[in-house]
């Protein structure tokens, strides 16, 4: 016999969009389970920049008051193009503030601005600030006894084990410690403070980004008396008379059944790591590439499965059914790769991207999902899906190249382990990654001229201030552009990573599962990605896969709060 649990919602899953469920809805008074198959919560959250995207927020709105609602629809009916869905984006846009409100007025989730702009701002109803908040930074040692089973931050961008924003200054004072007495004197004590809470916790506990967003959610949850029972797989759901009830799982070695009288809530993430899915969806897959994800390995399309067993309606609709990040493959030691993902470095001057024939494919400073399209698009038919980061030795010591980090940390371990290539000449290059020679020599000699005096002529390098927004600031004219220059080159091989699926479970705007015949399954709900992105498969700007998720997440709560289940 199984045992069985009550509860009045059970969420499956424990991301942004799971735990915002879970918060709602207790703090209307009801009782909610969190499930989550790993042996850690926080879900590609904990692992993601924290960033959100949502237009109106009240930060947004004093750094840019001339920014409106209508603005930001036009926006993103020119991004969703024929994917726009008129419905889904007027609730977003009118909830995504309000959702921010209520969890900084009623829990432990507070953000701050961010400097961001739209990735596309020269778009009808782009902004060049004020529609992308952050995560405010966090002390996990708050979390008690439950720190141990938050997921740590992703490995590869993590600096000795400590965390930094994106586009944090404080990673500058460790590169220039040897230069400075200031930047010498930040650094002792950053490295004395992470010593003493290894000691202490056993790992840093002063965490930023998308560890900071899922460590607060989840401490959020806690202090609602909600539990997130980790290591527990839902194996399937529940039905009596066609609703949904609850589901059974796996907890400490035993089958459960949890009953939920208000609401089952698929939040498992989406199908990142699902091959079956993954290739019907990705065009390279099935043209031969590859494919390197960051998304946790958890991340397996379960709730998608879950719920297809209940009736539900799946299908891939959109052109690009993931947000592509280039990723490189970092040498673990063990015969094992990591994914690191290239935020930083493509927007430095004096480095470019090539494919295999030694040719630019694409504007290197646009967004990560940008560029990983033209990276598809240059590679398709080739049964690839790579490309290399090119460079100098002044360029690589300045600012680093992927994992490889700026001087003074020394390059000779990357070289060691074959994550960098170097060469003395661009043919030497060639040789060491089977670059074409000859294209690459015409690609380098047709950009350095231009790029000597700031221009990009083939690709606009610098244009937008999207580009601009996380090049070098004190190279002029142009903070993206610089000519490649004399050698040694180095280069560093990147291939397709995405930062979690568009296509989902299909739902009405509040988040009721749809069946094959389009109506909604009594008591199923879907949030985050697991249901279909109202990006209608673009990428308009930072924090479009957490800003819906949190929204849509805090929408759904409100719904089942009210009984509409």
């Amino acid at each position: 016999m199984s045992e069985e649990k009550a509860c009045d919602v059970l969420v499956i899953g424990s991301g942004a969009g799971g735990l915002t469920t879970a918060i709602t809805c207790a703090h209307a008074g009801l009782d909610v389970i969190v499930v989550e198959k790993a042996s850690v919560y926080g879900g590609t959250t904990a692992f993601s920049g924290g960033v959100l995207w949502i237009p109106g927020n009240a930060y947004g709105k004093e750094q840019n008051p001339d920014d409106t609602r209508e603005l930001a629809r036009t926006y993103l009916r020119v991004e969703a193009g024929n994917h726009f869905d008129a419905e889904a984006v007027d609730a977003f846009l009118d909830t995504g503030p309000e959702a921010v409100e209520f969890l900084e007025r009623e829990t432990d989730v507070k953000f701050v601005p961010t400097l961001y702009p739209d990735y596309h701002p020269q778009y009808e109803g782009g902004v060049e600030i004020g529609r992308s908040i952050l995560a405010a930074p966090y002390d996990t040692s708050k979390l008690g006894k439950d720190l141990k089973r938050l997921r740590p931050p992703l490995k590869t961008i993590t600096f000795m084990g400590m965390m930094f924003n994106s586009s944090n200054a404080d990673i500058k004072h460790f590169f220039n410690a040897t230069k400075s007495l200031k930047s010498f004197s930040y650094v002792a004590k950053r490295l004395v403070s992470h010593a003493t809470e290894v000691l202490r916790f056993g790992r840093g506990v002063q965490v930023t980004s998308g560890n900071a967003l899922a460590a607060r959610l989840a401490k959020s949850t806690f202090d609602l008396g909600v539990p997130i029972l980790t290591e527990t797989p839902a194996r399937e759901l529940l039905r009596e008379d066609g609703r949904v009830i609850g589901a059974v799982v796996d907890h400490e070695g035993q089958r459960l059944r949890i009953l939920a009288s208000r609401a089952v809530v698929i939040a498992t993430g989406g199908f990142a790591n699902d091959p079956v899915r993954t290739t019907e969806a990705y065009s390279h897959l099935r043209d031969g590439g590859a494919h390197f994800t960051p998304v946790p390995e958890s991340v397996t399309g379960d709730g998608i499965t879950l719920a297809e067993g209940a009736g539900a309606r799946f299908d891939v609709q959109f052109d690009q059914s993931a947000a592509w990040m280039p990723v490189s493959k970092v040498p673990m030691g063990d015969g094992s790769y990591k994914a690191f993902p290239h935020l930083l470095d493509r927007y430095k001057p004096g480095i470019v991207a090539v494919n295999q024939q030694g040719q630019r494919f694409g504007n290197e400073s646009n967004s990560y999902h940008d560029v990983g399209t033209t990276m598809i698009e240059t590679n398709a038919g080739r049964g690839t899906t790579n490309a290399w980061l090119i460079c100098n030795r002044a360029t690589i010591r300045r600012y680093g190249l992927g994992h490889a980090k700026p001087a003074p940390v020394p390059l000779a371990m990357y070289l060691r382990n074959g994550y960098l290539k170097t060469g003395e000449t661009l043919d030497e290059l060639a040789s060491a990654t089977g670059i074409d020679a000859e294209g690459l020599r015409k690609t380098v000699a047709a950009y350095d001229g231009p790029a000597s005096r700031g221009e990009d002529p083939e690709f606009g390098r610098g244009t937008t201030a999207f580009n601009r927004y996380l090049g070098d600031p004190e190279h002029k004219p142009n903070p993206n552009v610089a000519p490649i220059g004399d050698g040694p080159y180095y280069a560093l091989e990147i291939v397709m990573g995405d930062l979690g699926t568009f296509d989902g479970l299909a739902t009405t705007t509040d988040g009721k599962v749809l069946d094959e015949a389009g109506v909604p399954i009594p008591g199923l709900f879907a949030v985050g990605n697991d249901r279909r992105s109202v990006m209608g498969g673009a990428y308009p700007g930072a924090g479009i896969t957490l800003g819906p998720a949190l929204t849509f997440g805090y929408l759904t709560g409100k719904t089942i709060s009210a009984g509409s289940a």
